[in-house]
């Protein structure tokens, strides 16, 4: 999950819960059913997502084990978390306030962690401690990150871009999630040597590549969902860069129908 999940930064994504539930994305099924089989979720066992965000993939995974621990920073993530699963009928799923710098907590010990789309947010060296204590002997960790809208591959992505920026105030740096940004010492090193360093150091990287339809109501709900806060950002421009938005991809398609080429990279971690 994007997630504002390092000591400094609470509060990253304030004000975003509504659109993030309704236009994230979520995660592709073989994903899933590949987590399912990798660990042996067979209704037994504890998941603990860490980043949860508004439960993208707490709740798909929640019917696979025994319990499911959603952990974000945001009450107003874990409300539409709650929200959701609600809707979904999920029963087993339980959410608590807290980053990572709360770790290990008295959360318990857990089949397997999951950090989807969040732990680039974080201290990872202490974050890795912490799950040690944390993930039983035979258990283990399960890193995910995809592509990200507004990192643009396709001619409609860059459009989205440049309006973007046009409208952005002078001189505005976005939040860079790169590894280690949120932290005092910027470290760029990639996850895998991290991990390696780590006790969860036998690493298998496994990746998806799928493509992603996108609506023109999908992609504003998503521009509004991430950690940029756009709609505090336009102020009174808010319709006018929706407009503009609405104008530069319907002159791509008429049809307002996109498609994003999708990596979904995962790191499956387990103890050596």
């Amino acid at each position: 999950m994007t997630n504002s999940l390092g000591r400094s930064r609470d509060g990253l994504f304030a004000g975003t819960a509504w659109h993030y539930a309704r236009y994230r994305p979520g995660y592709p099924q073989v994903f899933v059913d590949d987590l399912v089989q990798r660990f042996r979720l067979d209704g037994t066992g504890r998941l603990f997502d860490l980043g949860c965000g508004t439960g993208q993939l707490t709740l798909p995974l929640a019917e696979h084990v025994a319990e499911a621990v959603g952990m974000d920073p945001e009450p107003e993530m874990l409300a539409e978390a709650t929200r959701q699963a609600q809707a979904a009928c999920i029963t087993n799923a339980i959410w608590a306030q807290g980053n990572s710098a709360d770790l290990p907590g008295e959360l318990g010990r857990f089949r397997l962690v999951t950090m989807g789309r969040s732990f680039h947010w974080m201290d990872r060296e202490h974050v890795l401690v912490a799950l040690d204590r944390m993930v039983e002997d035979t258990g283990g960790l399960v890193l995910a990150n995809d592509s990200c809208l507004v990192r643009p591959v396709t001619g409609w992505q860059q459009a989205i871009e440049d309006i973007q920026r046009r409208f952005l105030p002078p001189g505005f740096a976005p939040p860079d999630p790169l590894p280690g940004r949120m932290n005092a010492a910027v470290d760029y090193r990639p996850h895998e040597e991290i991990l390696a360093r780590s006790s969860f150091a036998q690493v298998r990287r496994l990746v998806y590549e799928f493509d992603r339809p996108w609506t023109l109501k999908q992609v504003i709900g998503y521009l509004y969902s991430t950690s940029l806060p756009l709609r505090q950002l336009l102020g009174d421009q808010q319709a006018a860069f929706e407009q503009a938005i609405t104008d530069a991809l319907l002159t791509i398609d008429p049809n307002g129908q996109f498609a994003e080429p999708v990596a979904l990279e995962v790191l499956a971690a387990t103890r050596g």
